[in-house]
């Protein structure tokens, strides 16, 4: 290795780190990096290894001098803050000051100690982000607490802090003011089919998706304590929750009208605030028990394959992986129309990656085109755009492959997220 001269330019880009590491009350390690070159440093070190030795020895007696009970008794005992008694170690000097702070001082000893106290520095808890097992995390869902959303977001982050949303717009600002750290939406129903407005909203927004949550839909019909099925002139719910009871609302014999609202639990929340007895509200088993109502019925929903499916979104993606199941939503478009369609879907095809949906939204950019033709007139085609979900992390070679042939195809595409799939395994039943 070429040696530095003294007055080599490189000498103040060298670095020197000594690290000093306490393994116990009693022992204390000093370690050195040092080069195996010779180096000049103008302060006084010299420029072999036996004078690094030197200082990692000097650094060494001064900690355990520093350590070293406060009697002064013993006459051998010297400890003035000066580097004489150890200014030669192996047959080596050093006029370099080795001096070391003080690692505990007690605010007796100075009365600027306030001034010489050190702040306490950043470790990696403080710089890491929020835990993913969702201890600690705010997360937004739309409704009033004991819908099925904040059923869905518990699920997906235990023991997190639910912050309820009125709408699902407010839940996406949330996470992209920092008021919230992830969001637990609805994107599409077993019965019901999509949430449209969530896919739009997704669209709109630059929030990415980041895990599915699949949560089994259990239908109850509630009523004030004492209220009676004969006295039920009204039923209030979410439009789906009304559509997905209807034939048993009509087998209990209830000639009541039907009424929409914005959520299930906030039905509940309503007849409970306002005490309406001739007023029953389809909801869970838990949303009685937040607002003490009673179960007329249990399990009323006409089919027990019943399952809502949930999206998490964050600000940020995850590092999708290849070692368990993952999934993969994108969206695009084209400016000729749905002819397209068949190029993208071989894309996957010939590669052997499955479909789970795909979903058709207008474009609202640009919701109609216009072909003129003299002969005939003009022709008036609508313009989609196609949210499509795969079986295939975005770290699968299959799957960089098929979206480099889709971005061929289409005029715009977008990636909403790759996540891992949702594995749980559930069943119908009659229970939560």
């Amino acid at each position: 290795m070429q040696a530095i001269s003294p007055s080599s330019p490189l000498v103040s880009f060298i670095p020197i780190r000594r690290r000093i590491t306490r393994f116990a009350p009693n022992k204390l390690f000093v370690h050195c990096i040092y080069r195996s070159d010779s180096v000049y440093f103008p302060n006084g070190v010299g420029s072999s290894r036996a004078d690094w030795q030197s200082s990692c020895a000097i650094l060494a007696s001064k900690v355990a001098a520093q350590e070293q009970p406060t009697d002064k008794s013993g006459e051998d005992y010297v400890n003035d803050g000066s580097t004489d008694h150890v200014a030669a170690i192996n047959g080596h000097k050093t006029s370099m000051d080795l001096d070391l702070v003080p690692l505990n001082k007690d605010s007796s000893d100075d009365g600027n100690s306030n001034n010489n106290k050190l702040m306490k520095p950043l470790t990696i808890t403080d710089l890491s982000p929020a835990p993913m097992h969702g201890s600690h995390l705010r997360v937004a869902y739309q409704g009033v607490p004991g819908a099925y959303s904040e059923a869905a977001a518990e699920r997906a982050y235990p023991n997190c802090e639910a912050i309820p949303c009125d709408q699902f717009e407010v839940a996406f600002q949330a996470v992209e003011l920092w008021i919230a750290d992830r969001a637990v939406l609805p994107i599409e129903n077993s019965l019901g089919g999509s949430i449209h407005r969530n896919y739009d909203l997704l669209l709109r927004h630059r929030l990415h998706i980041v895990g599915e949550v699949q949560l089994p839909v259990h239908h109850c019909l509630l009523a004030l304590p004492g209220v009676r099925k004969e006295y039920i002139t009204r039923v209030i719910s979410h439009p789906q929750a009304l559509a997905q009871c209807e034939l048993t609302l009509t087998k209990l014999g209830l000639n009541a009208a039907r009424e929409a609202v914005d959520d299930t639990a906030g039905a509940a929340e309503y007849i409970a605030t306002n005490n309406l007895r001739d007023t029953a509200a389809i909801a869970s088993a838990r949303a009685a028990e937040l607002y003490g109502l009673q179960i007329l019925a249990d399990g009323i929903h006409d089919d027990s394959n019943n399952v809502t499916r949930f999206v998490m979104l964050a600000r940020e993606p995850i590092i999708p992986r290849t070692d368990r199941p993952f999934k993969t939503s994108i969206v695009f478009a084209h400016e000729q129309g749905t002819s397209v369609l068949f190029k993208v879907l071989s894309a996957f095809a010939f590669r052997n990656i499955s479909l789970t949906k795909i979903e058709s939204r207008p474009r609202r950019s640009c919701p109609i085109r216009l072909v003129d033709n003299a002969n005939i007139g003009t022709a008036k085609h609508f313009e989609y755009m196609f949210y499509v979900d795969f079986e295939a992390s975005m770290a699968d070679v299959r799957a960089q492959n098929a979206l480099a042939e889709v971005q061929e195809f289409t005029s715009f595409l977008r990636v909403l997220g790759s996540y891992p799939m949702d594995m749980t395994p559930w069943c119908p039943s009659s229970g939560d």
